[in-house]
C-alpha cells in the first residue's frame, strides 16, 4: 500500500478553510435563534422543543449524507459536492431567517422561524460530515491530529466571526438593536447576511484550491481494490452493526458533553439576561434584554476565541498526553466553566467562565475524531462518520424533550440553572473519558 503524502500547512487549511464560514453561519444561529423566536412570539419554556429541529435533523441527514459521499465520485470530488450544495442552502436559509414579514401572509412568524431554523440546520448537516471526512481522506496518520487541529482552529475563527457580528454592528456601525415585538433588531437581520456571505465565499476558497483523490489513487492510499462496489453492497444496518467498539464508549462521553452544549446554547442569552441584568421572567423585548442578548454574542464568540487559542496547542498536547486525558481534563474545565456562570454577578466576569468553556469547545471538535480516525477503515469513513453523528444529535433531542419541563417546573423558570445543570453534565462527561475511552 502506497503511503499518502504528507501536506504542506496551506494544504491542510485549505481542505478545512470552507468550516471557517460554515461555523460562522452556525454561530449566529446559536447565539440568536433563541432571540429571533423570542422575538416571533416562542414562550421560553417552549424553546427547547423549537431547538429539536436542529438535532432530527442531523440525525436523518448525516449518516445518509456520509453513506453518500462514500460512494460519490464526480469531477468536483467525492466529498466537495455536498459541501458546496449545502453551503448554497444554509446562505438562502440565513438570508430569510430574519425576515418572517415576507411570509406573514400565509404562516405565523414563529413557524416561519421554525421551518428556516430546519432549512439552516439540515444545511449546515449537509457539510460537516464531509469536511470532517475529507481531512481524514487526505492527510497520512502522522498528520491527522494536525489536520483536526487545524479543522478546530478555522471553525472557532468562524464562530468568533459570527457570534460578534451583531454586537459590533451596533456598538461599532451604531446599527440598531432593538424591533416591536413580531420583528428581529436590523442588527440581527444584517448580521444573517453578512454571514451568509462569509459562509458561501469560504466554502468556494476550499472547492477551488483542494484537489481531492481520485478512486484509483484512493484504493492505492488505503488498500482497497473495490471500495465502491462494496460500499454499495453493505446496507447501512450491516454497517451499524459492525461499528467498532470505540464508538459506543465514545458516544457515552459525547451524551453528556452535547447535553450540556444543547442547554448553553438554548438558556444562555435567558439565564443571562436573569441572572446579569435582572430582566423579568418572560422579558424578550426591553432594551436590558436585547443588551443581554448582544453579550451573550460576545460571550459565545470569546469561547470561540479561548478555543482557538487551545486549538494551536491541541496537536502537541494531545501528543504528550495522549487524546484521551486531554480530552477528559478539557472536559472538567468546561464543567467549571459553567458551573461558575451561577457564582459570578457581573457581566465581564463571564469572560473568565468562557475559557473553560472555550478549551472544551476545542476538544469536543477534535479529539474525539482524531480518536476515531485510526479506528475507521478508509472505504467507509463517510457513512461512519455519519453514524457517529448520531452521538451528537441523541443528547440534544433528549435536552429538548426535557429542558423546558425543567425549566418550568424543577426550576420555575430561573434560566442560570439551565447552564448549572450543564456543568453537571459535562463534569459527567469528563469522568466517563476516563473510565471508558481506550485509544490505540
Amino acid at each position: 500500500m502506497a503511503k499518502k503524502p504528507k501536506l504542506s500547512f496551506w494544504q491542510i487549511w485549505n481542505l478545512s478553510f470552507g468550516f471557517l464560514g460554515v461555523q460562522a453561519g452556525f454561530a449566529l444561529q446559536n447565539a440568536n435563534v433563541s432571540r429571533i423566536l423570542s422575538n416571533y412570539g416562542a414562550d421560553l419554556h417552549h424553546l427547547s422543543f423549537f431547538w429539536l429541529v436542529a438535532p432530527i435533523m442531523g440525525l436523518i441527514i448525516q449518516p445518509w449524507v456520509g453513506a453518500a459521499s462514500d460512494r460519490t465520485w464526480t469531477r468536483m470530488g467525492r466529498r466537495k459536492p455536498f459541501i458546496f450544495g449545502g453551503a448554497i442552502a444554509a446562505s438562502l436559509g440565513m438570508f430569510f431567517m430574519p425576515n418572517s414579514h415576507i411570509a406573514v401572509a400565509i404562516l405565523p412568524p414563529v413557524i416561519f422561524g421554525a421551518i428556516m431554523l430546519a432549512l439552516m440546520d439540515a444545511s449546515f448537516n449537509v457539510t460537516f460530515q464531509p469536511f470532517r471526512s475529507l481531512v481524514a481522506d487526505m492527510t497520512p496518520d502522522e498528520q491527522t491530529n494536525t489536520g483536526y487541529s487545524v479543522q478546530t482552529l478555522l471553525i472557532n475563527l468562524g464562530a468568533v466571526i459570527g457570534s460578534f457580528l451583531p454586537f459590533v454592528l451596533t456598538n461599532l456601525l451604531g446599527v440598531g438593536n432593538t424591533a416591536p415585538k413580531g420583528q428581529v433588531p436590523p442588527s440581527v437581520v444584517w448580521s444573517f447576511y453578512i454571514g451568509g456571505s462569509i459562509l458561501l465565499i469560504s466554502v468556494l476558497w476550499t472547492v477551488f484550491t483542494t484537489k481531492e483523490y481520485n478512486p484509483e489513487e484512493f484504493k492505492q492510499y488505503n488498500q482497497s481494490d473495490n471500495i465502491v462496489v462494496e460500499s454499495e453492497k453493505k446496507s447501512f444496518w450491516q454497517t451499524l452493526k459492525s461499528t467498532p467498539g470505540i464508538m459506543g464508549k465514545l458516544a457515552i462521553v459525547q451524551f453528556f458533553s452535547w447535553f450540556a452544549l444543547f442547554a448553553m446554547w438554548v438558556y444562555t442569552t435567558p439565564a443571562v439576561a436573569q441572572h446579569i441584568w435582572g430582566t423579568s421572567i418572560g422579558d424578550s423585548t426591553s432594551p436590558e434584554y436585547n443588551e443581554a442578548a448582544n453579550w451573550v454574542g460576545v460571550l459565545f464568540g470569546l469561547y470561540s476565541v479561548f478555543a482557538a487559542i487551545f486549538a494551536i496547542f491541541l496537536d502537541k498536547i494531545a501528543n504528550r498526553l495522549g487524546r484521551v486525558k486531554t480530552y477528559s481534563i478539557s472536559l472538567l474545565l468546561g464543567a467549571l466553566g459553567y458551573l461558575s456562570m451561577y457564582i459570578f454577578t457581573g457581566q465581564y466576569a463571564l469572560i473568565l467562565s468562557m475559557v473553560g468553556v472555550g478549551i472544551a469547545w476545542a476538544a469536543i471538535l477534535a479529539m474525539p475524531y482524531a480518536i476515531l480516525a485510526r479506528s475507521l477503515p478508509a472505504d467507509r469513513m463517510g457513512v461512519y462518520m455519519g453514524i457517529f453523528n448520531i452521538t451528537v444529535v441523541v443528547p440534544q433531542i433528549v435536552s429538548g424533550l426535557l429542558l423546558g419541563t425543567i425549566l418550568k417546573f424543577v426550576f420555575h423558570e430561573k434560566a442560570i440553572y439551565m447552564i448549572v445543570l450543564a456543568g453537571l453534565s459535562m463534569l459527567l462527561a469528563s469522568t466517563s473519558a476516563i473510565l471508558f475511552v481506550k485509544e490505540k
